[in-house]
C-alpha cells in the first residue's frame, strides 16, 4: 500500500511538470491555456513537493504527510488557474489528502508512534555510570544461571542501562485466527523499570498500530486501526502485573546481565531449572527459567500473566511461556535469535506470536 501511494505521489508530481513546461515554452501542450511564469513556478514547486513526499514516505515517514499537504494545497491553486484542462487533478489531490489524514494519524505528533518516541527520549535523557559485571556478581545465583550468563558473554561487559531491539514476526488473536505479519521496535530501561513496545502489523488491507507501555508500576496497551480507530485500550492492575512479567522475560532473554539485580530472588530446582521472583516496588512476579545441556536458556514460564480477551476489555490469569530460539551474536553478547510466546489454555497450549530479533543494542545514548 505504501509503495502504491508513493507511486501516486510521484505520478502526480510528474504531471505537474507540464505547468512549467508550458509557462516557459519548453513544450507546446495545446490542451493547456497559457500559463504565467509565476503560475509556472507554482506548478514546479508542487511537482517538487510531490516527488519529495514520495521519497520521504520511506526516508522520513514521520514527516512526509506535511510535505504532501503543502504539495496538495499549492497543486490545487495551480489546477484552479487552469481548471478546464487540469480539473481532473483535483481527484488526485483528494486522494493525497486522504493519505495525509492517515499519515498524520499514524506518524503525526499525537500518534501512538509519537508517544512512543517521546517516552523513549525521556528515558534516554537519563544518564548513569555503568559498572562492569564481575564473577562476584554471579556468585549468589544458581549454578545454571551463572553458566548461562557466562555463555552469553556478560562478564566484563557494562551493566545494561537500556536496550533497543528491532524485530519482526507474526501474531494472531487465537489458536484458529489467521497470522498477521508485524514489525516492532522496543526500548527497555533498567534504572527505572520501563518497557516501551511499538508494533505495526497488517490485518487484511488495514494497517494496525499498537503501543505497550510499562513505566514504573503502571502499564497500558492501546491498539488502533489506521491510527484512527481504537480496537483495544487496556490498563489496570492485571495489565501492570502482566507487563511486569514481560519486563522480567525481556531481562532474561535480551539483557541477561540484569539477572544479577538484587530485586530478583533465586532458587535452584532439582531438574536443573531455576525459580525466580522479580520485585518492582510493591509488585512481585514469579517465573521458571529452563536451560539445556549447553547452558542456554530455552524457556521462560510464569503463572502471573493474564490473557487479554478478543474484544480487548477483560483479562484472565493464564500460564504463559516463551520457548526460545538458539542464540547468535549481537555485538559482544550471545543472545537468543528469537522465539515465541504461548498461552496454556485448558483446551491446549498454542503460540500466539513468533518473533525474530533483527537487532539488539545495549546502553544506547541517543536515537
Amino acid at each position: 500500500m505504501r509503495a502504491l501511494f508513493a507511486a501516486a505521489l510521484t505520478l502526480h508530481g510528474l504531471i505537474h511538470l507540464m505547468g512549467p513546461a508550458k509557462a516557459f515554452g519548453l513544450a507546446e501542450l495545446p490542451s493547456l491555456r497559457p500559463i504565467s511564469p509565476a503560475m509556472g513556478i507554482a506548478w514546479l514547486v508542487a511537482a517538487v513537493l510531490f516527488l519529495t513526499a514520495g521519497v520521504c514516505l520511506f526516508a522520513w515517514p514521520r514527516g512526509w504527510w506535511a510535505i504532501a499537504l503543502a504539495a496538495a494545497v499549492i497543486s490545487q491553486g495551480a489546477i484552479v488557474s487552469s481548471w478546464a484542462a487540469a480539473k481532473f487533478g483535483t481527484a488526485l489531490n483528494l486522494l493525497v489528502l486522504v493519505g495525509v489524514v492517515f499519515g498524520l494519524a499514524v506518524e503525526g505528533p499525537v500518534s501512538l508512534r509519537a508517544q512512543f518516541e517521546q517516552q523513549v527520549d525521556a528515558g534516554l535523557a537519563r544518564t548513569a555510570a555503568a559498572e562492569p559485571v564481575t564473577e562476584a556478581d554471579l556468585a549468589p545465583l544458581p549454578a545454571a544461571v551463572q553458566r548461562y550468563l557466562r555463555g552469553a558473554g556478560v562478564v566484563g561487559q557494562l551493566r545494561p542501562q537500556n536496550i533497543h531491539v528491532r524485530m519482526h514476526g507474526r501474531i494472531r488473536s487465537g489458536p484458529n485466527a489467521p497470522w498477521m505479519p508485524f514489525t516492532a521496535e522496543q526500548f527497555s530501561f533498567f534504572d527505572q523499570p520501563t518497557r516501551l513496545f511499538y508494533m505495526e502489523l497488517s490485518e487484511g488491507a488495514w494497517a494496525v498500530q499498537g503501543l505497550h507501555r510499562y513505566v514504573g508500576t503502571v502499564a497500558d496497551m492501546r491498539v488502533k486501526v489506521a491510527g484512527l480507530v481504537p480496537v483495544a485500550d487496556a490498563g489496570g492492575e492485571a495489565m501492570t502485573v502482566s507487563e511486569t512479567v514481560t519486563m522480567f522475560n525481556d531481562m532474561a532473554i535480551l539483557a541477561p546481565a540484569t539477572l544479577t539485580d538484587p530485586a530478583i530472588k533465586w532458587a535452584a530446582n532439582e531438574d536443573g531449572s531455576a525459580w525466580a521472583s522479580f520485585e518492582n516496588a510493591a509488585l512481585t512476579v514469579h517465573a521458571t527459567l529452563e536451560f539445556n545441556e549447553a547452558d542456554e536458556l530455552v524457556n521462560f514460564s510464569s503463572d502471573d500473566r493474564s490473557q487479554l480477551s478478543a474484544d480487548g476489555k477483560t483479562m484472565r490469569r493464564m500460564r504463559w511461556s516463551t520457548p526460545i530460539a538458539a542464540p547468535r551474536a549481537f555485538g559482544r553478547l550471545k543472545l537468543s535469535g528469537g522465539g515465541e510466546a504461548r498461552w496454556h489454555e485448558a483446551a491446549g497450549e498454542y503460540a500466539y506470536i513468533e518473533i525474530t530479533f533483527d537487532e539488539v543494542q545495549v546502553n544506547v545514548r541517543q536515537r
